[in-house]
């Protein structure tokens, strides 16, 4: 009988397909008239809510985004694949750049006191900044276990079993719950949204709040000094054979 509440995190990146430029201003990079989508790390741990709700584990998901007035497009596309209601914790558009995993970690702290989920699963890290921190930095604030960096997830005798994908291979733990998990990308295979279900979506709820109604504080902890392009790399040589290829490597002191 279902009975587990999961609090989902959905975050809106540039799409991964769209070529970066960095900001004539070298603090940032270009996001004015870039395509946006959901993260596709975020993908996966709404399909896994979703997928958990299907095995009659789950009785509600809530997914919450924070972000720009934007942000709703996010949220509306992960209740189009199966979430229940939406959260938006609202930020001026220009300053989610700066909204750092330590805020969105106290963020997604006050959500838990506020929905008192049973799982909290969030994607394993953003496309944009890399960080991979915020949910070690939830579990930490909550005092909670984690499964991060999770490709199975299963649930037995009222605990989690995940398979962790770190640098030496495999490792499965098991958690008790409540727990936060992060969702890697061969965890499993989002669906499409179909056209009913993102009718359906138009018509879910999404509630409305803003950092200071949760009161956090979400000013930065770290300044960007400077943002640039990575370097160009250089076109390869085309040597006829392997003594050629020696001497040049000798030449360049490489062997």
């Amino acid at each position: 009988m279902a009975s587990l509440r999961v609090l989902v995190g959905c975050k809106r990146v540039i799409d991964y397909a769209v070529k970066i430029r960095v900001r004539p201003d070298a603090l940032g990079v270009v996001t004015d008239g870039v395509k946006h989508s959901m993260n596709p790390f975020d993908e996966n741990a709404i399909e896994e809510a979703v997928r958990m709700k299907q095995k009659k584990l789950v009785k509600e998901i809530v997914v919450a985004s924070c972000g720009p007035t934007q942000s709703q497009e996010t949220i509306r596309t992960a209740l189009a694949m199966g979430a229940d209601r939406g959260i938006h914790v609202e930020v001026p558009k220009g300053t989610e750049e700066s909204l750092q995993p330590l805020a969105v970690a106290k963020i997604f702290a006050k959500l838990v006191e506020k929905e008192k989920p049973d799982v909290v699963i969030l994607g394993k890290q953003a496309i944009d900044d890399d960080s991979n921190q915020t949910t070690q930095l939830l579990a930490g604030i909550l005092n909670w276990p984690q499964g991060t960096m999770a490709s199975v997830v299963e649930h037995s005798d009222g605990k989690l079993k995940i398979t962790r994908e770190v640098d030496g291979g495999l490792e499965d733990i098991s958690v008790n719950l409540p727990a936060v998990i992060s969702a890697d990308l061969r965890l499993n295979e989002p669906r499409y949204a179909t056209l009913p279900n993102i009718m359906k979506a138009k018509k879910k709820k999404i509630e409305k709040m803003s950092p200071e109604d949760l009161g956090v504080d979400v000013s930065p902890r770290i300044k960007v000094l400077k943002v640039v392009d990575p370097p160009v790399r250089e076109a390869g040589d085309k040597v006829p054979d392997v003594a050629t290829l020696m001497s040049k490597l000798k030449e360049k002191g490489h062997i």
